[in-house]
């Protein structure tokens, strides 16, 4: 159960990757960050799958989800493509209490 719950936040991260990427790509016409975004999705896709074998697919995918629009906001922030605003980072932050919630109860 512990190797679900370690794939299962490992494929949350490929899934941010897989979004920064393909943000990067320029609609598919920028080849190594579509590479990156077809790596990252079938890495993230697979993990996801895997996990799901021993943990509910609510908690689950609201898990992978979660942790990767994290790190993508985090991402665009940090980056400057995104404003940083208080409210911003309080809603991040309630997404990310939501997240360890259902790691909690499960």
């Amino acid at each position: 159960m512990a190797m679900s719950w370690f794939v299962l936040i490992l494929s949350g991260i490929c899934e941010s990757v897989c979004a920064i990427a393909l943000d990067r790509s320029e609609g598919f016409s920028r080849i190594i960050p579509t590479m990156v975004f077809a790596v990252g999705l079938a890495v993230s896709m697979g993990g996801l799958a895997y996990a799901m074998k021993h943990i509910p697919i609510g908690t689950s995918y609201a898990i992978w989800v979660g942790i990767g629009a994290t790190i993508t906001a985090v991402y665009g922030m940090a980056s400057g493509e995104e404003t940083v605003s208080l409210m911003r980072v309080l809603l991040i932050g309630g997404l990310v209490a939501c997240v360890i919630g259902l790691k909690l109860i499960d």
